[in-house]
């Protein structure tokens, strides 16, 4: 067996204990965080039949992506990365998902590109939990008008995103991104990385964003 699939395995069979011992109630899907790796890299996990791939790239994914998505039509794309407005269009072509929206301008622009299509993906609002300067996501105060801008424009909202703290215990921020999925009704949340998966999992995380457990450290 491929060592990037035995990694995956792996992982699945950490998670799989958190069940068995009743601390989740169902696995969190896996996004292989697939950003900077090249096709030879990535085919293990396809030919295994691992569906759920992250970009956060939209020019790479579409050199990468196009392609394989045709001959693979259940692969599910996820946009992990802050989408810039000009991107849109062709970010709505080709994603499933969109984790990174964080204002009402990206909003509108996802709204108008998918209308023009007739395609409608899943999106998560990426919140900054930490309030850090240097991180994308739409401020705390400013969430219950982004929730509101989203479902007049009758997107399919179906969660949070967010990026925690480096320091610091992350299991706080993921309880508060808990609460606020909570507080919303949203089914989805997407939190959790390499360094800290078991804890989001356990905060009812449902996608996973894992990379470098998977397949390796970036170059």
């Amino acid at each position: 067996m491929h060592e990037i699939v035995q990694n995956l395995i792996n992982i699945n069979n950490q998670l799989k204990l958190l069940v068995e011992v009743s601390k989740i109630k169902k696995l969190p899907k896996i996004i292989a965080v697939s950003k900077t790796f090249n096709l030879e890299k990535i085919s293990p996990l396809i030919e295994y039949g691992h569906l759920d791939f992250g970009e956060n790239k939209v020019q790479e994914a579409l050199d990468k992506w196009s392609e394989i998505k045709e001959n693979n039509p259940n692969i599910q794309l996820h946009m992990i990365g802050k989408l810039q407005t000009n991107k849109v269009k062709s970010a709505v072509r080709l994603f499933d998902y969109i984790h990174s929206v964080d204002s009402q301008k990206l909003a509108k622009k996802i709204a108008d590109e998918q209308k023009k299509i007739q395609r409608k993906i899943k999106i998560f609002i990426q919140i900054n939990i930490g309030n850090e300067n240097q991180k994308s996501g739409v401020q705390i105060s400013e969430l219950k008008n982004l929730v509101n801008c989203c479902k007049e424009l009758e997107l399919n909202l179906v969660g949070f995103m967010c990026i925690p703290p480096e320091l610091g215990d992350a299991s706080i921020y993921f309880k508060e991104m808990n609460n606020f999925n909570n507080l919303y009704s949203l089914d989805e949340l997407s939190m959790g990385m390499s360094s800290d998966f078991m804890k989001a999992a356990e905060h009812n995380s449902t996608f996973l964003r894992i990379g470098s457990n998977i397949f390796g450290q970036r170059s």
